[in-house]
């Protein structure tokens, strides 16, 4: 790739935001997040109550990009061949022979709206875990590849837990990034009611297309990030850990620290935002803001943190207080 290819093709981000920006508003931190998700190859998590747009954001990106998606409405009575596919008995009309015939399912495709995912049983939600990590799917003994690039985004409401199923901690951890949707601001609620009551429509332009996505998933890797920053990233997850934190904080209302995979994901994550912002170089604010959404569904708090309204939120924000601080970094 020349010089100028990489110029073009870093430039289309921007365009990429700001195309969905026609139909998003607001939610600037949220929009960095699912990109972020996106650039560094993983999957996200979406949760907010009711009438955030959620699904409409997700709707919007996939309109931006130049990639097939398909919507799963997850419900009580959806099976894992609803999701995957299933075998269907066919004849061939010339030689009268029978055989099975694989249907793919709604998770072939590049961009992939699990809406509600909490919504069905876990028998189905585990449906999703080789997709997720392997990027295939095995059905009667073959394996069937992904298109790639493969993008899942799950949507759940944190509010309402009549009928739903949480999703067990191996299935959250196969989730790059947890996302959490705030309530907008009064001058971002003032321009939702204006641009959705009226009779003018945006319509958004796709900016990406698959193989630029990736070839910046690509890129993604190539940012640099010196090996301070990597044995502070060591330090913060390990402190995550009650068993050897230095943190009192973690020690006292975490019962459950996170797994090397946090490491690689923090990493990775601050990579594709240090890119986003068009730097090849990772900072340790890149660190600092990830850390929340990474750890987020990976670090589990006790009954004494839930009893008093601890969040893991705020155990992050401990435990980026408690660690050692590199020496020399950029920022």
């Amino acid at each position: 790739m020349t010089p100028q290819d990489l110029n073009q093709l870093l430039s289309k981000l921007p365009a990429l935001r700001q195309e969905i920006s026609k139909i998003i508003v607001g939610q600037q931190e949220v929009l960095d997040e699912v990109l972020i998700t996106l650039l560094a190859g993983g999957h996200g998590l979406l949760e907010g109550v009711p009438g955030l747009a959620k699904t409409l954001l997700v709707r919007t990106l996939a309109s931006a990009v130049d990639l097939p998606f398909r919507r799963i409405q997850f419900t009580p009575d959806l099976m894992p061949t609803d999701i995957l596919g299933t075998e269907v008995l066919e004849e061939d009309h010339t030689t009268g022979k029978r055989f099975f015939q694989f249907n793919e399912g709604p998770i072939f495709a590049s961009i992939v709206l699990a809406d509600e995912i909490n919504r069905t049983p876990p028998k189905t939600q585990a449906a999703l875990l080789e997709a997720m990590q392997e990027f295939e799917v095995t059905y009667a003994g073959k394996t069937y590849p992904l298109p790639r690039p493969f993008f899942l985004l799950a949507t759940q409401n944190p509010i309402e837990q009549s009928g739903t199923y949480p999703l067990p901690e191996a299935q959250l951890d196969r989730f790059l990034l947890y996302i959490k949707i705030k309530y907008p601001t009064e001058l971002e609620e003032i321009s939702v009611l204006k641009n959705t009551t009226g009779g003018k429509r945006e319509t958004v332009q796709p900016i990406l297309s698959g193989p630029e996505i990736l070839a910046l998933q690509s890129l993604v890797r190539e940012v640099s990030i010196s090996d301070d920053l990597v044995s502070y990233v060591a330090r913060v997850v390990r402190a995550t850990r009650p068993a050897e934190s230095p943190v009192s904080f973690v020690q006292e209302f975490v019962r459950w620290g996170a797994g090397p995979r946090a490491g690689q994901a923090l990493i990775l994550t601050a990579k594709a935002r240090a890119l986003l912002q068009g730097r090849f170089a990772v900072t340790l604010p890149d660190l600092e803001t990830m850390a929340y959404p990474v750890l987020r569904h990976r670090v589990l708090v006790n009954f004494t943190a839930e009893a008093d309204n601890i969040t893991t939120d705020k155990v992050v924000e401990e435990l980026l207080k408690g660690v050692e601080m590199p020496r020399e970094v950029l920022r």
